[in-house]
């Protein structure tokens, strides 16, 4: 039973970092930006379900969902529009100015809130758990994986259903083929920032039900988000989620047998060994090209 049980930790930890990454999947895969602000996107949507815990008391989770994706995706539509968009292919430099940012706004957070951590308060309906021929379920781990799956259904009926999507799609295969043929360019780099960056947000109000809430929260995930995306491939969602869960189960199997450090070294290693092999990721976004 001990295995089962690590099995749906290591699932809910593979659904939060999917929440996390699946920002990343498009920021990253479509527009080669390199985002370390991401962290303090997720950062807004921790604190916006605090600041809702005083509006609403002990529905604020649910509540702030999807104020969190709108206050976050702002937060990236304004990064792109204000900074990003001067500095696409030069992806090191994108590196420097977001992290830069990223600084900034883990102060501006520590000015507002202060530096030590707070406590988001979990519905009635998401304490405690279940226990299925003695594999314990808990309901805020149960809400995560479902809220993940909802976000996956989402965007892959958004990429292949809507217009919008379609167009993102295009871009990510061919921009210079999608601008000639009439695809504002620059407005579906708005848009895919904003989505990203609101999931990001998203993954924030999550992540309050598995612990407190401090300035350095998104620095604690930003990693793991990267090699996320990286092992399951530029801009492939399905391969951000296999890679999501292979973590998160190899991250808790590993943090049961020996502690929490070793764990992340453990998971680093078996990424950086995987992508010797593999060093495009599991999926490879096909595109047509002139030969």
């Amino acid at each position: 039973m001990a295995v089962l049980n690590q099995l749906v930790i290591g699932a809910s930890i593979g659904a939060v970092l999917l929440l996390i990454a699946l920002g990343l999947t498009f920021t990253f895969g479509q527009m080669g930006v390199i985002n370390m602000a991401h962290g303090e996107f997720i950062l807004a949507g921790a604190y916006t379900a605090y600041m809702m815990q005083g509006l609403v008391g002990a529905q604020a989770v649910p509540a702030a969902l999807p104020v969190a994706f709108l206050i976050a995706g702002t937060m990236g539509l304004i990064l792109e529009r204000l900074v990003i968009r001067r500095f696409y292919g030069r992806p090191l430099d994108t590196l420097l100015l977001t992290f830069g940012v990223s600084l900034i706004l883990q102060q501006l957070a520590r000015d507002i809130f202060g530096a030590p951590n707070v406590q988001v308060t979990a519905p009635g309906w998401l304490t405690g758990g279940i226990d299925v021929a003695g594999i314990q379920l808990p309901y805020n781990r149960i809400f995560i994986m479902a809220l993940a799956v909802g976000c996956v259904v989402a965007i892959s009926l958004y990429l292949s259903k809507l217009s919008y999507g379609r167009r993102m799609r295009a871009v990510m295969q061919n921009r210079e083929l999608a601008a000639v043929t009439g695809v504002a360019t620059q407005r579906v780099d708005q848009l895919t920032f904003f989505i990203g960056s609101g999931l990001a947000g998203v993954a924030g109000v999550a992540l309050t039900l598995i612990g407190p809430v401090g300035p350095s929260l998104g620095t604690y995930y930003i990693v793991d988000a990267f090699l996320v995306v990286v092992a399951g491939g530029l801009g492939q969602l399905r391969g951000a989620v296999i890679a999501a869960v292979a973590l998160g189960v190899i991250n808790s199997f590993v943090e049961f047998w020996t502690d929490a450090s070793l764990a992340k070294v453990v998971v680093f290693a078996v990424i950086v060994a995987f992508l010797q092999f593999r060093p495009q990721g599991m999926f490879v976004l096909r595109s047509r090209a002139l030969t």
